[in-house]
């Protein structure tokens, strides 16, 4: 996956502006006190309710660069010199792009909670080579549907079937990533993500073209969420927790759901790097957002809410309800992973995509 699915680059512009801001951040990153964490990460990462609490017990400053996407992340770390970073946030489909490129430092599992987290994220076929774990799943959560419960029926929104019913024309916003909203329509014609091949493109382009004709809009992420939040639309076609849980406050009509079909599951892991200047405080760190206090304010951070990996994050019981927290054991049952086609079907199905958004 090259694209971060709750924060998504759009344009060729913003590629750029982040090239240029990580150009000036190595200024900075250089001339770091020896003490200093530098950690490449996204948004959720930098609530300073996240961080404020590791830098005073630890007495030291988290350095931190935002990026989007794991194809962003890799850009920062090679206009970098080696030992600019101590640690990153990347997909845990992700990880092994990393450790190919020999970027990344096992990490002992035996000073991790491993065993407290959820099983279904622990995501060992990619975390795990030759028997090193390199990543450790810190968050999780579906692309899946959102919905405002007052203006949907409820019970609707358990089939995927639903989303291309006649009912709910004009009401529907589509996110526009190609690879978990493909992923939703493999679910909808019961076929497995993991086993999607070229020949299966026509009956997911006619399940794309039948949800389009549903929808009022297709938009990246920010204008999709608010399409849902202002009402200007009743259903998001891939979205969930990260979209709603986030405005429940502000709204707590809207609501999500993981149809009988199942949902997009989508995991972002830590990895410290292997040219880390100050890797005893990087282990800190990421035991620290492992810990069950740490996953709290991960899972609620400003920039978007979702699952904490490790199951006895420190939630209230209000965060727990928001999340969903004590269904999760089915949702994870009804779950797939992203679709991870080779190069030639992602550009196909890349193709696919921008078909059905020219379709009228």
């Amino acid at each position: 996956m090259t694209v971060n699915a709750r924060n998504p680059l759009s344009t060729l512009k913003s590629r750029l502006a982040a090239a240029c801001a990580a150009a000036a951040l190595l200024v900075a990153a250089g001339s770091a006190q020896a003490a200093d964490l530098n950690a490449l990460i996204w948004c959720d990462h930098a609530d300073p309710a996240l961080l404020q609490p590791f830098e005073e017990a630890n007495n030291v400053k988290v350095n931190v660069k935002e990026f989007e996407g794991t194809g962003a992340g890799l850009a920062i770390v090679e206009q970098s010199q080696p030992g600019d970073w101590d640690v990153m946030v990347i997909d845990s489909i992700d990880v092994p792009r990393g450790v190919e490129k020999g970027l990344f430092e096992p990490l002992p599992e035996d000073k991790l909670p491993v065993g407290d987290l959820f099983a279904e994220v622990k995501m060992d076929k990619s975390t795990v080579i030759d028997g090193k774990r390199y990543g450790i799943t810190e968050k999780f959560g579906y692309n899946t549907i959102g919905f405002n419960k007052t203006k949907v029926d409820p019970a609707d929104m358990q089939s995927l079937a639903s989303l291309a019913s006649e009912k709910y024309k004009g009401k529907v916003a589509i996110y526009d990533y190609y690879l978990p909203v493909i992923g939703m329509a493999a679910l909808a014609i019961g076929k497995k993500t993991a086993d999607l091949t070229e020949a299966d493109l026509p009956a997911l382009k006619a399940e794309l073209l039948k949800m389009k004709a549903n929808a009022k809009l297709v938009g990246e992420v920010t204008a999709s969420q608010t399409a849902l939040a202002t009402g200007e639309v009743d259903i998001l076609v891939g979205g969930g927790e990260w979209v709603t849980a986030g405005l429940a406050k502000e709204n707590p009509a809207l609501d999500f759901s993981i149809p009988k079909e199942g949902a997009v599951l989508w995991s972002q892991s830590l990895a410290m790097f292997k040219d880390s200047k100050n890797k005893d405080m990087a282990l800190k760190f990421i035991q620290y957002i492992m810990s069950p206090e740490g996953q709290a304010r991960l899972a609620t951070s400003s920039c978007y809410w979702g699952m904490p990996a490790n199951s006895k994050a420190a939630l209230t019981d209000e965060q727990k309800k928001i999340l969903r927290f004590d269904e999760q054991p089915g949702f994870l049952a009804r779950a797939q992973a992203y679709p991870a086609p080779n190069a030639d079907l992602d550009k196909k199905m890349q193709d696919m995509w921008t078909e059905m958004l020219q379709a009228q």
